[in-house]
């Protein structure tokens, strides 16, 4: 086995999600082994933050999709543009915004949380202070409570393809 270096590693991801519909780390991970590379849970969690990949609900199951392809159809090992990452995110995976006091509650399928908080923390929207995300619930911490409902506005306009 080989541990390859950061930028084949990458690549390979790349291409395999481009040709297969993975929908776990553990089956990536073996896909990645059966190919020679050896690499612990938290690299390859690290990788796929790396490269933008994101799970997409497909046939009824969520897979993990490269956010960017190349000419030839291939998967590009390059990082996505964050704010156009957070704009498909939230597209494809907020269900509600609602807002309290200084604080907004965005609402995703289950095992969606995470990534629309990565693409938030990523993209630092204008008074976003930070995220905590749980399985399918993220806290967004807005700067203060004047700037809350405008930070929601943006995550349902974003969903909605208007920003």
């Amino acid at each position: 086995m080989i541990t390859g270096t950061r930028a084949s590693r990458h690549r390979a991801i790349a291409d395999v999600l481009a040709r297969e519909e993975v929908q776990s780390q553990t089956q990536l991970s073996e896909i990645l082994a059966a190919q020679g590379f050896s690499v612990t849970q938290a690299t390859l969690s690290r990788d796929l933050d790396d490269l933008g990949a994101v799970k997409l609900r497909k046939g009824g199951q969520l897979v993990y999709a490269v956010a960017a392809e190349g000419g030839d159809g291939t998967a590009v090992a390059t990082l996505a543009e964050p704010e156009g990452r957070l704009r498909r995110m939230c597209a494809d995976l907020l269900v509600s915004a609602d807002q309290s006091e200084n604080l907004v509650v965005l609402k995703t399928p289950p095992g969606g949380a995470s990534l629309l908080a990565s693409a938030i923390d990523h993209a630092r929207p204008r008074d976003v202070v930070g995220t905590i995300a749980g399985d399918d619930t993220i806290m967004v911490i807005a700067g203060n409570k004047q700037a809350a409902p405008q930070v929601r506005d943006y995550f349902i306009q974003l969903a909605q393809g208007q920003a």
